[in-house]
């Protein structure tokens, strides 16, 4: 197309009317096609002149960085962008006249947060710099994916050597806890015998002292020893396969025995719970012990967190569409930093002084054995928010094997 107009400005003072005419439809219908592939690209092009005022945009970019109105070829690029963190980067690279691939900003577009990737491109023309391309692309789904598949190789990763590591401490783990009760045994049996004697001789008031203070001690070591069996076998189910057995399953009646089962724990917490369930949910082919073991760890976790608070309220909500039924466990409690979010379901990745780290891992797991995915969304001010979705019944059901369960 250049080379076409360039021959025919060599040849202008001999073209007819007619030429020319015909010319400038095929100039216009060319420009018509290159508008089209501007409108029609998911990146957001900006094209500015060499004083950095900008000459030609699309839909996309001003979409996602909120240009609003703008004069072309007489306002400088920058100060027509809101975000001030973008504004200032193309400022100073612009001015600077260097190249910049794939700058990442966390930006505000309609109200909603999106990371963006900004490049700013020098365009030459025999060899000189006529002005500036920059480039705009929302890549939050992409590094959602990405984070997402590395959690899913974190979990792989682990399996062998780490199950490995973990039997040959369970194994130790069980001989202690058995040496311990043996004590406790003994010196029940000793703290009996005392006091058998003290009946029948005048004996120190203070004679039993000891006896209770060891006890006091062992226990605590016992419990110790507890907790860290648990947290070993936490480990080992989260770095193993789990075998599902799936049936029909009522999600709503799985969540009323939830709540019932944790009724205590929400009163002694002065948590109060709100369900809103949506009728005629249909059933869902899951492992009903599975499934309620996800959902206890997204509970807990909320109680811990406004408990820490003083109380708060907690929201379990359950609604389906033609693909999914949507399971949405809220809690008004402090926030998850936005540093944060991406590893929340990482192995021991935890922000808690105690838990092992392991209780959104199990959930992410269970979820996804169960083909299904989980999410978390968190702003200030408005606490924590856990989405599952599990699908519906249907025919890729039976394909995978469900139909010996439905």
């Amino acid at each position: 197309m250049t080379n076409y107009i360039r021959n025919a400005i060599k040849k202008f003072d001999k073209l007819t009317r007619e030429q020319l005419y015909e010319i400038l439809v095929t100039v216009s219908g060319e420009l018509e096609t290159f508008r089209e592939i501007l409108t029609s690209v998911l990146i957001g092009l900006l094209v500015c002149d060499r004083r950095h005022t900008l000459i030609m945009t699309n839909s996309h970019a001003e979409r996602l960085l909120q240009i609003h109105a703008w004069v072309e070829g007489a306002e400088v690029v920058w100060e027509i962008i809101s975000d001030r963190e973008i504004s200032g980067f193309l400022q100073e690279t612009l001015n600077s006249g260097y190249r910049v691939d794939d700058k990442e900003f966390l930006a505000d577009v309609k109200g909603i947060k999106r990371l963006l990737s900004v490049s700013v491109l020098p365009l030459v023309n025999d060899g000189r710099i006529t002005g500036s391309l920059v480039t705009v692309e929302d890549i939050t789904e992409k590094r959602f994916h990405e984070v997402r598949l590395r959690q899913a190789e974190n979990l792989a990763s682990l399996t062998t050597v780490a199950a490995g590591i973990a039997h040959e401490i369970k194994n130790p783990l069980g001989s202690l806890s058995i040496h311990v009760q043996l004590m406790q045994k003994l010196l029940n049996r000793a703290a009996d015998n005392a006091a058998s004697a003290s009946r029948q001789t005048v004996l120190p008031d203070n004679v039993l002292v000891p006896y209770a203070k060891f006890n006091k001690h062992i226990s605590t070591v016992n419990k110790e020893i507890q907790r860290l069996n648990q947290i070993v076998v936490d480990f080992l189910f989260a770095i193993r396969p789990i075998a599902i057995y799936p049936v029909k399953s009522d999600i709503n009646e799985l969540i009323k025995e939830i709540i019932k089962f944790v009724h205590y724990e929400l009163k002694n917490a002065k948590i109060k719970y709100k369900l809103k369930l949506e009728k005629d949910i249909p059933a869902v082919v899951i492992d009903k012990k599975y499934i309620k073991q996800a959902l206890l760890n997204l509970i807990k976790n909320a109680i811990e967190a406004m408990a820490d608070s003083g109380g708060g309220l907690l929201t379990i909500s359950a609604e389906s569409d033609e693909k999914t039924v949507k399971i949405r466990v809220r809690d008004n409690g402090p926030s998850i930093p936005e540093s944060d979010m991406a590893r929340i379901f990482e192995p021991y990745f935890t922000t808690k002084i105690k838990g092992s780290g392991l209780g959104l891992t199990l959930a992410f797991k269970i979820i996804r054995e169960h083909s299904g995915d989980i999410n978390v969304s968190s702003k200030p001010g408005e606490g924590v928010c856990f989405t599952i979705k599990l699908p519906r019944p249907g025919k890729e059901n039976l394909l995978l094997g469900y139909a010996n369960h439905v």
